[in-house]
């Protein structure tokens, strides 16, 4: 870890980089830092000098460490634009944790890279140019200026944090915070305090004061992921706040008036959830006002290999490697997969195939066995889209037969007589064709990944 000291004002600003040392704080070569930590003396004006650096430095996340402050202080430091804040006493304890998460998150959200330039956030995030992602990218250019609920649903693994984060930076809440919640991560008696805060001695081991996530929000897109895992009680006081941009603390009386914008997003049919009494049936409707659908992976196949050349290029920065493509049959294999898990197996996949690569082309034997070995897309729909390039029909049609061969001799646990009976084909054409696609029982073995 590099970093350097420059001085604003009377204050010292840190720049902190992961990757190599920097030689300015500001201006062209600050744009390269990976966080800030601005220190901020008693005297100083500390509000001032926040706005200046997030006026210079709007997409680098800032921490700003404080000798002392109030609550009220804390609260406006972090509405201007920082991600967290430090006070005196508890430097030693948090600084490193905070700076490494703020660079995570930063990472996560970047856009695609030209160079080494950073691109600003937004629809630029969302790698993909398939007619599914682009009725996406055509939805949220025509709402992202509205305050509507918006609720995003789809499969695990979709990308649908970025399109929330796509809706907040395209739109006219872009300067405000945007504060993403996992409802489905934090255990159930605690959600209610880290969505709307506590007073101190609200409850034991409520030693301080804590401000909720809907106050921090203010001015901003506060985003409710796994929004189905709410508590029925917790659903109420929602509803309530959603209707009004108002609440209370836990233990407070002192109502608090909050100027934010909703987007949750789930996994689940909340119309389901709905008929079967585990969501409210008023909450979903305030919730649902805009919906939008993340595709998943395999209904939008033109995206995979331009995504898996992203994470290549992610990856090769943050592993220190190289590695200059994908072989064309790794890249069929590639294609041919389901990809089950989306966009986030698929980047799970590049990482592993990075450090794990034999040489700097991605070849077929470095790929896990689930995706050599097929996904098997269904038989009524194996291909979604064809893509404008890497595609040939024979190629794709030998790739579906192969498919569909291992499906069968899975399906019967390798008996050749079931399996040709299965597909219908005489038991010496069925074993042609493995021969020909070099299909061979598996041994039992243990998969990394």
């Amino acid at each position: 870890m590099g970093g350097t000291l420059k001085t604003i004002g009377s204050s010292a600003a840190i720049a902190f980089s992961f990757h190599a040392d920097l030689d300015a704080l500001l201006g062209q070569a600050g744009q390269e830092a990976d966080a800030v930590l601005l220190y901020v003396r008693e005297s100083d004006p500390a509000m001032v000098q926040i706005r200046q650096l997030k006026s210079g430095l709007p997409d680098i996340p800032l921490v700003v460490w404080l000798a002392s402050a109030d609550m009220h202080e804390l609260v406006e430091i972090v509405r201007a634009g920082a991600v967290d804040c430090l006070v005196a006493p508890d430097v030693d304890r948090r600084l490193l944790q905070i700076l490494r998460k703020a660079v995570a998150e930063n990472e996560g959200g970047r856009a695609p890279e030209v160079g080494d330039a950073k691109q600003s956030r937004g629809l630029k995030t969302i790698v993909g140019s398939s007619r599914k992602i682009k009725e996406v990218f055509s939805l949220i250019t025509k709402i992202c200026d509205a305050d509507t609920t918006v609720l995003i649903q789809g499969e695990s693994g979709t990308g649908k944090e970025l399109i929330a984060q796509a809706l907040h930076y395209e739109g006219t809440r872009r300067n405000g915070p945007f504060v993403p919640v996992n409802c489905g991560a934090i255990p159930a008696d605690l959600l209610e305090s880290e969505l709307f805060g506590h007073e101190k001695g609200a409850f034991t081991h409520a030693l301080n004061t804590r401000i909720g996530r809907f106050e921090l929000a203010n001015g901003g897109t506060i985003f409710l992921d796994e929004v189905s895992e709410m508590s029925p009680m917790l659903q109420v006081k929602i509803l309530r706040a959603l209707q009004e941009k108002q609440f209370e603390r836990i233990g407070g009386t002192r109502t608090i008036t909050s100027d934010f914008r909703v987007i949750a997003a789930t996994n689940r049919d909340l119309e389901s959830e709905v008929k079967e009494g585990r969501f409210r049936e008023d909450l979903y409707y305030r919730l649902n006002v805009i919906p939008i659908v993340a595709p998943p992976l395999r209904e939008r196949p033109t995206d995979i290999l331009p995504l898996a050349q992203y994470f290549i290029n992610r990856f090769d920065r943050l592993k220190e490697k190289r590695i200059s493509g994908i072989s064309p049959e790794a890249r069929k294999l590639l294609l041919g997969y389901n990809w089950p898990g989306n966009v986030r197996e698929l980047e799970n996949v590049m990482e592993r195939l990075v450090i794990l690569a034999g040489g700097p082309v991605i070849e077929v034997d470095d790929l896990p066995e689930r995706v050599k070995n097929g996904g098997a897309r269904s038989v009524q729909n194996p291909v979604d889209e064809i893509p404008e390039g890497d595609f040939n029909l024979s190629d794709a049609v030998a790739a579906f037969e192969k498919r569909l061969i291992i499906q069968a001799l899975n399906q019967t646990d390798w008996v050749k007589n079931r399996a040709a009976q299965l597909l219908h084909v005489n038991r010496t054409t069925l074993i042609e064709k493995m021969k020909r696609y070099d299909l061979v029982k598996p041994q039992v073995r243990m998969e990394s990944a």
